[in-house]
Order: C-alpha cells, then structure tokens, then sequence
C-alpha cells in the first residue's frame, strides 16, 4: 500500500525562491530549476509552486516562466498564485500544468471554479484555503497573501469550494506557516470532516512525524516548505526530500 503523498511547495518570486515564516520574512533559498531537478532525482510524488508576488504585484502568471519550469519538472505540478480568469487556467494547462490552485480568486471569483471544473475537471481545481486565527483565536479565512481577513468560517469556505467543484483542498495555516512546530490538526479534523474531497494539510510541518499526525487528523496527504528547504536547527539552506523507506516507515507507525 502507498504511503500519502507528502508534497513540497515552492513559494517562487521575481528572485527566486523563498521561505517565509507566517507569510513574512521571506529568505531566499534558491533557484526554482535547481529545486525541481533535486525533486526529479528523489521521485517526489508531486510539487506546488505558488507565485507570491502575483497577488502583491497585481498581476497574472507569468506563463513563460511557469512553462519552463513545468519543462523541467517529472512529477505532476501544482500552480497558483494571480489565477482570476478562465482563459489563464487555459493557458496553465498548455504550459504543463497538472492543477491550478485557486485562493483569492475563490473570494473574489466565486464562480471561477464551477467555470473551472467544467473545462478540466474537479481533479484539476484546487481551492487553496489559506486560514489564520483572529485575535479571539478564531480561526478566518484570509486571501491576498494573508493580508485580508475575509471573516469567513473556514469549514463553511471549504463546503463552499467542495460544493462549486473543487477537487481538492489545499488547507494552509497562516500562523504555523515556517514553524516547524506541527500542523493546526484541530483545524485539519473539523474540515475534512465537513468535506468528502481530498484535504492537503500545509502549514507548520517540521518532520514526517507531524505529517503523519496530519493524516491521523483527517489529511489525504501531507504539504511543506521549509521542512524539504532547511537543514538543521540553524536551518541553513539544503533542498532534499525522504526516502521513500522512510516515509513509508513513519507513516506506518506514527
């Protein structure tokens, strides 16, 4: 039996890539190509890259450089970031792209992903929910890069997703995002028990043992940054991935 998927995400600039730590204090950590050919020779299961600066810049993908980077990449690739029209999503797909991710977009186009799903499929559309608790510890929804807190009640958001064609749900924690302290698996458990699609749980993961913890909690499968980006307690710069023993070792047992 295979272990779940455990998928690194990529959070790509105009410089590069980077790792923030609660969406802020970005570090750079290298150049995507680089990134993706270390990912090719560990057969990682499946990548995301998320344009950041889309959402700041106010602009689209930029479709060049996600083709180029799709053309490098032998595992099926996620995209997101300045997603907000049914002919970009067309124009991902041309590129090479497996899944578009869809965040803002889904507050600000509610209908995008109906329009989406129709053209490619739920299995292609991806509500990423990006979550982030309030000065009441309430968890709410938020978009532009965890700027806007919509209010939102984020199990009734993924209802919502789930219900207009989302096929999957990429769940990120705002406040474990960086961390390494472990997944939000209070805020996993409620939503995939509010929902049947796939959840991705993104946001805190230190280790395989969180992500393991995640899936107890309800995850189909397990998503990270800086757990495949950093190295150490000084977190000094090194892309790798488990093997797949490993995985399967600590998936297995908890």
């Amino acid at each position: 039996m295979n272990p779940p998927r455990v998928i690194p995400v990529l959070l790509l600039t105009d410089s590069g890539v980077v790792k923030s730590t609660r969406f802020k204090d970005r570090r750079y950590v290298g150049d995507p190509i680089n990134a993706l050919r270390v990912f090719n020779e560990k057969e990682v299961d499946e990548v995301v890259i998320v344009d950041i600066d889309a959402w700041k810049h106010r602009r689209g993908p930029n479709f060049e450089r996600v083709a180029e980077l799709a053309g490098e990449c032998f595992m099926p690739l996620g995209y997101g970031g300045g997603v907000t029209t049914l002919d970009q999503i067309r124009t991902l797909f041309r590129c090479g792209v497996e899944k578009v991710l869809l965040n803002t977009a889904l507050h600000s186009h509610p209908d995008l992903v109906s329009q989406a799903a129709d053209i490619a499929g739920s299995q292609s559309i991806v509500a990423c929910i990006d979550v982030k608790k309030n000065w009441l510890g309430r968890p709410r929804v938020c978009v532009s890069g965890g700027t806007i807190d919509t209010g939102l009640d984020p199990v009734e958001f993924a209802q919502q997703a789930e219900s207009q064609g989302a096929g999957e749900i990429v769940l990120q924690s705002v406040d474990g995002d960086g961390t390494q302290g472990g997944y939000d698996l209070e805020l996993i458990a409620k939503v995939t028990a509010a929902v049947n699609v796939p959840v991705v749980a993104l946001g805190g993961a230190g280790n395989l043992t969180h992500m393991a913890a995640a899936v107890r909690a309800g995850a189909h499968a397990a998503a990270a940054g800086s757990f495949f980006v950093f190295h150490g307690k000084h977190r000094a710069v090194l892309i790798t991935y488990p093997r797949i023993e490993e995985i399967r070792r600590t998936f297995a047992h908890g």
